[in-house]
């Protein structure tokens, strides 16, 4: 599946404020839209990457958008225009024809993750739209402008009253990315233009068109930066951030270092071994590789206690020095209680980019007794391979049965054993 990534850098940032475009601004030493553009031409699901731009930063485009490390991935320079939804459409238009999936991002939100990144994509390539959201979390006020007598003055004022108070539980934050299926993309913006509908994003476009988005759990960390206060707040962000890499680097990723200082340039491929096992109990869904498999028992766990990501995960960890499952999701901590595995196996095999690496290939075994697994195979190995970046064709899937031996051959548990092979970005 090819991907192509468009960047809205078209505006000025009237409301930061400043001589200087809002995309320019340095975060950390960093500009917003060189990070924003890297996130994109790192990410391996990603084919080409197109920012949309005013024409005076085409003219003279800083040295990041001129040059970048990766001669295979494609990146180009288009004019905005004078609505977001104008600069998108320039961008959209310039894609290559052989994209399926069109990923939208804001160059105002420079922390966006790899794994968000990769989650959004392949919610727009199963369900057709896809856009990033958070719950929302204060109580929702509906509200209009009215004039209204002041209270024990002859004076009228004009404020804003409540007239509703909406559901909370039913109420999301859009972010970007958003993703969509090239077709329903190229609608969206047929059906703006022949109706001169203005949208303050492609999902709100794709809504008009009669489209059904998808929500996919966006990121607290994903923050658009508007006014200096977020500016601000970015700065401290990635101050933060930087001290935590570093911090990182020194306690889990130092054995990493040293062996790739010993192993030398010509050694850049690395493997690792997991396993995992856990109980089967009745009541419990049975998830495995991802895929809810239909089963009057399933595994007891923190998380979805998903033996295949889990034995892949470590597997991953290994081969990279970053310790093992445990250490980065612990079952003491509340954010992983009944989290997805694929969630957990995206994360971190965003953390093996960032240090330096990319899994080349997975070979996992899942040992049980019942039900047998063969039919569910494929939607495994896609599901694994969306989460890690890769091509179905590098994830490798087997079931075996325990022959009746131990637990697991009792029926009482369910095992994998997984290898992993990560190679140098380098």
């Amino acid at each position: 599946m090819q991907v192509t990534a468009i960047i809205a850098a078209g505006g000025r940032g009237e409301r930061l404020g400043g001589p200087s475009l809002k995309q320019l601004l340095p975060i950390a030493g960093r500009a917003m839209l060189d990070r924003s553009v890297s996130a994109f031409l790192t990410h391996p699901a990603v084919a080409e990457v197109i920012v949309a731009l005013p024409q005076s930063l085409i003219d003279d485009p800083p040295a990041y958008l001129r040059q970048h490390g990766d001669p295979g991935k494609a990146l180009r320079l288009v004019a905005g225009g004078a609505r977001r939804q104008d600069s998108v459409a320039n961008a959209f238009r310039a894609a290559a024809r052989e994209s399926e999936v069109v990923v939208v991002h804001d160059a105002a939100r420079p922390f966006v993750t790899a794994d968000l990144i990769a989650r959004t994509i392949a919610a727009a390539a199963e369900s057709g739209a896809a856009v990033a959201a958070l719950p929302a979390r204060d109580t929702v006020k509906h509200a209009e402008l009215m004039v209204r007598h002041a209270q024990h003055e002859r004076t009228r004022e004009r404020a804003w009253f409540v007239t509703e108070t909406l559901p909370r539980d039913t109420i999301f934050l859009a972010q970007t990315p958003q993703a969509f299926r090239r077709d329903v993309l190229a609608a969206a913006f047929e059906f703006a233009r022949r109706t001169n509908t203005e949208g303050t994003d492609e999902a709100a476009l794709a809504e008009a068109a009669g489209h059904s988005v998808r929500l996919v759990t966006g990121d607290g960390s994903n923050i658009k930066v508007t006014t200096p206060e977020d500016l601000a707040i970015a700065e401290a962000m990635a101050s933060a951030r930087s001290a935590e890499v570093s911090r990182s680097t020194d306690s889990d990723a130092g054995e990493a270092r040293a062996v790739r200082r010993a192993e030398g340039p010509a050694r850049t491929g690395r493997a690792g071994t997991g396993y995992d096992l856990h109980r089967l109990t009745a009541g419990r869904p049975l998830v495995v590789g991802g895929v809810a498999i239909p089963s009057d028992r399933g595994a007891v766990g923190h998380s979805d206690a998903d033996v295949a990501c889990h034995a892949i995960t470590d597997a991953i960890l290994g081969a990279a020095g970053l310790g093992d499952i445990g250490r980065h999701f612990p079952d003491s901590d509340p954010r992983w209680k009944g989290a997805s595995s694929l969630d957990l196996l995206e994360r971190v095999a965003a953390m093996v980019r960032e240090s330096g690496y990319e899994v080349g290939n997975v070979d996992v075994t899942i040992v049980l007794e019942a039900p047998r697994i063969r039919d569910h195979v494929g939607a495994m190995r896609e599901a694994i391979a969306r989460a890690i970046g890769v091509d179905a064709a590098r994830v490798s899937v087997k079931g075996k049965t325990n022959e009746g031996l131990d637990a697991v051959g009792r029926g009482e548990a369910i095992a994998a054993h997984a290898v992993a092979l990560i190679r140098s970005r380098r």
